[in-house]
């Protein structure tokens, strides 16, 4: 039978009515999911973009040339293939135009690497993961470095924690049993009750630690931003080396940081709420 086999026809039509249900355009939803998989990384191939979405790189090589000559992706074969293009940097970057946070907040992180010497980190919370809005990386030659834009675990991150200690513990647990709770490495707390009692000293002491439980050897130390209501938007934190962030010197770094989130408080309006 000429055309295409039985099966593959249901498929398709499945697919089609599928979109219809849920409201979606299936092209425009492989576009987007194109666009998110070159972005998580630094030059792609067509296979292995393709590998990734789960599509035939015939597919995926029409969608990447649309999306190429839009301006939102770019290709450059010496570095390895796809990259993001200046495009979908300057819609990406309308959203952080609309955060008063980021806008607000950069001075006090350029102030918060100076004072303490490590990267300091902005995030907010998203669909139950942090997402990195914003990073002012320290001077040094090993430090910290996270991909704006990219989303984290909130367990096994000081800036997640720090945003989790401020929910009440059915909204946290909701959340952990909504993403689950990943093992990254040996220090990664997994088990939520031992996580819903650091979390508690959290709330006490105002920041939150992340003791090598996202990557090995690094440490980092955040503390929750407030709006008017008193309700968390954000977190900011400083990250580094556990050969410069050490346990003695947690004690220092905490307030430092703790004191930086109080002060882009109060610079966008909010109110740090009593523990």
């Amino acid at each position: 039978m000429a055309g295409r086999p039985r099966l593959a026809k249901h498929l398709v039509v499945g697919e089609e009515a599928l979109s219809k249900q849920t409201g979606s355009v299936q092209a425009l939803d492989r576009g987007l999911a194109l666009l998110e998989i070159v972005a998580q990384a630094d030059g792609l191939s067509l296979t292995s973009i393709a590998q990734r979405a789960g599509i035939a790189p015939s597919t995926a090589h029409r969608i990447l040339a649309t999306l190429k000559a839009s301006g939102f992706v770019q290709c450059d074969e010496a570095r390895g293939g796809y990259l993001i293009g200046v495009r979908a940097f300057k819609v990406g970057n309308a959203f952080l135009r609309n955060r008063k946070l980021v806008d607000v907040g950069r001075s006090i992180l350029h102030e918060l690497m100076r004072a303490s010497g490590e990267t300091a980190n902005m995030g907010i919370e998203n669909d139950g993961y942090i997402v990195f809005v914003a990073q002012i990386e320290s001077h040094d030659a090993i430090r910290a470095f996270h991909r704006p834009g990219a989303r984290g675990a909130m367990h096994a991150s000081s800036l997640g924690k720090a945003i989790l200690a401020t929910l009440p513990e059915k909204s946290v647990t909701q959340v952990l049993h909504r993403v689950g709770m990943r093992r990254f490495t040996e220090r990664t707390i997994v088990d939520p009750q031992i996580l819903l009692g650091e979390l508690e000293l959290v709330r006490k002491r105002g920041w939150a630690i992340d003791d090598e439980e996202r990557a090995d050897g690094m440490r980092c130390v955040g503390s929750a931003v407030f709006d008017e209501n008193g309700e968390a938007v954000g977190a900011i934190s400083v990250s580094g080396p556990t050969v410069r962030v050490t346990e003695e010197r947690l004690g220092e770094l905490g307030p430092l940081v703790k004191r930086a989130a109080a002060e882009l408080t109060a610079r966008i309006g909010g109110v740090v709420p009593r523990t």
